[in-house]
């Protein structure tokens, strides 16, 4: 039985490993055999083409298989580039676009100070930039960085994008602190454009979330005063020069002493995302010593 066991062992160790060296073999005796006796071949290219065609059609689709992996390789290495490339484009476009951004922001803000001194071409102005704040999101008291040096003194008016913005409050050789019209401290003498009626507006934190300003005390007997009125700063103030835009009337209605009227002024000023001012360097005390001169 082990005998047996050990011959069939190797039968099948011999077929694994030297049945294609004895298929080769006896092709090879066939064709010799055949050609020394002169029998026809046919038989012998049957048999070879039984056994030759299947490994010749393996070996083919191996390598149309070998191709194709070799060409999907290529194909893949060649999105690889073609996608580095891409990302390569994206990313010089992107850095180009920031640059167009920052550029296009500058020249807006530039042309915003261009039109804001052209507007109050009649006041000598310093332009100043921002330099910190008091914590919160809204610029209601904030530094900038130019003073004394350069002409800056308390009590100077300051103004942003189309309208107030503040007064200077405390000045160094070169910083001063400007506090804002929508710190709750704040009150403006301001007036109508349209019927020069006068009133008093107020800083409100929290009405400045809606972009607005409180007014009180407006004298309106006549009801002329409607929204969409212009407010500004009167002639009467004490602090502020006349003429400078505040805001425009968005509400308005009679108050409970039923005399005057209060509302609130959509303001023209972004107060959270100030960068740059312009301080007028006359204050409204220099204005009245030149009429009292002139006078």
């Amino acid at each position: 039985m082990k005998n047996l066991k050990k011959k069939f062992q190797f039968r099948i160790h011999l077929k694994s490993k030297h049945l294609l060296v004895i298929m080769t073999f006896f092709c090879v005796s066939a064709i010799i055999a055949t050609l020394a006796s002169g029998i026809t071949a046919a038989p012998f290219q049957e048999a070879a083409g039984m056994l030759i065609v299947p490994f010749e059609k393996s070996i083919s689709s191996i390598g149309l298989w070998l191709t194709e992996v070799n060409k999907n390789f290529k194909d893949k290495q060649d999105l690889i580039n073609a996608n580095e490339e891409l990302q390569n484009t994206i990313d010089t476009l992107t850095e180009q676009n920031n640059i167009l951004s920052q550029n296009q922001a500058e020249l807006t803000r530039l042309e915003e100070l261009y039109n804001l001194d052209e507007e109050y071409a009649d006041y000598p102005k310093v332009a100043a930039r921002i330099i910190s704040k008091d914590p919160g999101n809204w610029y209601d008291t904030f530094m900038i960085n130019k003073g004394s040096k350069d002409g800056i003194r308390v009590d100077n008016n300051v103004v942003a994008g189309k309208g107030l913005v503040g007064i200077v409050t405390e000045v160094g050789s070169n910083w001063a602190t400007v506090r804002s019209i929508i710190d709750d401290s704040s009150n403006v003498s301001a007036m109508t454009v349209g019927t020069s009626d006068t009133c008093m507006v107020e800083g409100d934190l929290e009405l400045i979330d809606e972009g607005k300003l409180r007014f009180t005390q407006l004298y309106d007997k006549d009801d002329k005063v409607t929204v969409g009125e212009r407010v500004v700063t009167s002639n009467i103030s004490e602090k502020y020069v006349e003429g400078l835009f505040i805001g425009y009337v968005s509400d308005i209605e009679l108050s409970t002493n039923n005399l005057t009227k209060t509302g609130t002024l959509v303001t023209p000023v972004d107060f959270q995302h100030l960068k740059d001012v312009f301080v007028i360097t006359t204050n409204k005390a220099d204005s009245v010593q030149e009429e009292g001169a002139e006078q």
